[in-house]
């Protein structure tokens, strides 16, 4: 099947569930069920798309941002049985899935404070779930124990080395809302190049082109490099 590059991307809620551990800030991550079509068997963070009955009466963007709050609460409910207060999350990144793919979402991330409660998955969609800390998450992927999809990826070594819940929260809320529109780049022997806003070849897709770097490198083989230096901040994990 031929992908359709004006397949409309659906509206989409994830919410980032972190707690305090003696070894630092840890996630929750869930696994998606193997029968499942889009992501079946990696670990994400719980998310689901916006259903109609989240959204009010206009389509305004803070109408919009309501919605995927009310969605990201009745995610986290739905896959991993806990109770998030709507007033406890924190809006930071916006995903897009690329063009040109046979399914696309415009996922909106919050965070928020676990509440002191069991995790319950519904056993359907969701098979697993693990609190982890991103750089054992990111480790794991590495030596081929899990898979994670490049949003989950780029969100775990941005949260890599968190000491408290509590400065993470903190550090969100003081950053402006970042959008991800990946653009993709095949790259000669394998793999690819997701591109995002801010890198030197995001409009060109040229990502040989010298300058600041906002890209995620998915070399063939399985192993990937996140690289941001916009804003002035060099960050670069592997």
């Amino acid at each position: 099947m031929t992908a359709d590059p004006a397949v409309p991307a659906h509206p989409a809620a994830t919410v980032v569930l972190l707690r305090d551990s003696d070894e630092g800030c840890e996630v929750l991550l869930v696994r998606r069920s193997s029968r499942l079509a889009f992501h079946g068997g990696a670990w994400v963070f719980p998310g689901g798309r916006i259903d109609a009955v989240d959204y009010g009466t206009t389509a305004a963007e803070a109408e919009i941002r309501a919605a995927a709050c009310q969605a990201a609460v009745r995610e986290a409910q739905e896959e991993a049985g806990i109770a998030v207060d709507p007033a406890e999350l924190v809006l930071f990144s916006r995903w897009v899935t690329p063009e040109g793919l046979p399914k696309r979402f415009d996922a909106w991330f919050f965070a928020a404070r676990a509440p002191f409660s069991p995790v319950q998955v519904d056993g359907g969609e969701i098979e697993e779930h693990r609190w982890i800390s991103p750089a054992e998450a990111l480790a794991a992927r590495e030596a081929g124990e899990i898979e994670l999809p490049p949003p989950t990826f780029v969100t775990l070594t941005k949260f890599r080395g968190a000491e408290a819940v509590a400065d993470v929260l903190a550090a969100l809320r003081a950053e402006p809302l970042r959008s991800y529109v990946p653009h993709l780049h095949l790259l000669t022997g394998g793999g690819a190049c997701s591109l995002y806003d801010g890198d030197a070849g995001y409009e060109t897709g040229d990502p040989e082109l010298l300058g600041p770097r906002h890209r995620l490198t998915m070399h063939e083989g399985g192993a990937w490099t996140y690289e941001c230096s916009v804003d002035g901040l060099l960050f670069r994990v592997s």
